[in-house]
């Protein structure tokens, strides 16, 4: 049986059981979900964004996001920038509703679930839990429309967001050991870390003119993905850094 400690404020994982949720245009509450955000965005939550608004990266942090100290005290979170408004709205909301939908972040497809994971070596490997999450105003519980964890999960898209965000995990949980030999904060590898995790055409950019993957036993294959596609590129710069901070990756020199 699963240890209640371990998950936030006593609550119980859905595990087999079924939730009622649904959420659409014309709903009362439509969009309320919206406004006086507080939403961290994660590394694969800008690659999304950044792509379907056609900017570069480091474009998007600068636009719309925020870097604050969360969590972790050896590195810095980085936080969705809302409009400057009483609402306090997400700045991708419209009057119809999400301007970046297909595209949006992993927090706004989870709702009203929230996961979380227990990766104890006594355990055996990682484990998830997901909770069902109400918030007073959200009138989607009320609806009849029902849906396992899993359903929801496809019904969401959420399966790439859960992979990548399990990768960002390990690499946040490095941080978390503060690798960063003595560095005060916003040093040479913490500035390194974060262009890696979050400014991936400036990462890039770097990859290219210090020609870094040509450094590893990488097939030719997986070199073109890297060359073209960003996902794959985050994927190596995580196995990067876990290289250059601790020694230890699947990458291997040549």
């Amino acid at each position: 049986m699963a240890d209640p400690k371990l998950f936030p404020d006593g609550m119980q994982p859905l595990c087999e059981n079924r939730f009622t949720f649904s959420c659409f245009p014309g709903i009362q509450c439509f969009t309320k979900c919206c406004k006086n955000v507080d939403m961290i965005l994660y590394p694969y939550d800008i690659i999304r964004l950044k792509t379907v608004l056609q900017i570069e990266s480091s474009g998007f942090l600068q636009k719309y996001t925020r870097v604050v100290q969360g969590d972790n005290h050896y590195f810095p979170t980085v936080m969705l920038q809302v409009n400057d408004d009483p609402d306090r709205a997400c700045p991708f909301l419209s009057s119809s509703g999400c301007t970046v939908y297909h595209d949006r972040p992993s927090a706004c497809r989870m709702y009203p679930l929230e996961r979380a994971v227990d990766r104890r070596p006594d355990k055996r490997g990682v484990k998830e839990y997901y909770f069902l999450v109400k918030h007073p105003y959200c009138l989607g519980h009320r609806e009849d429309k029902t849906f396992s964890v899993l359903e929801w999960i496809r019904d969401q898209r959420l399966h790439d967001y859960n992979v990548m965000n399990e990768l960002w995990t390990e690499i946040d949980t490095i941080f978390f050991s503060n690798p960063w030999q003595g560095e005060d904060i916003a040093g040479m590898r913490q500035q390194l870390a974060f262009m890696v995790c979050y400014d991936i055409d400036r990462f890039r950019k770097m990859v290219e003119e210090k020609k870094v993957v040509e450094q590893f036993m990488i097939s030719k294959e997986t070199r073109k993905n890297i060359a073209g596609n960003d996902v794959e590129l985050m994927k190596f710069g995580f196995e990067w850094l876990k290289h250059f901070l601790t020694g230890r990756s699947s990458l291997i020199k040549r």
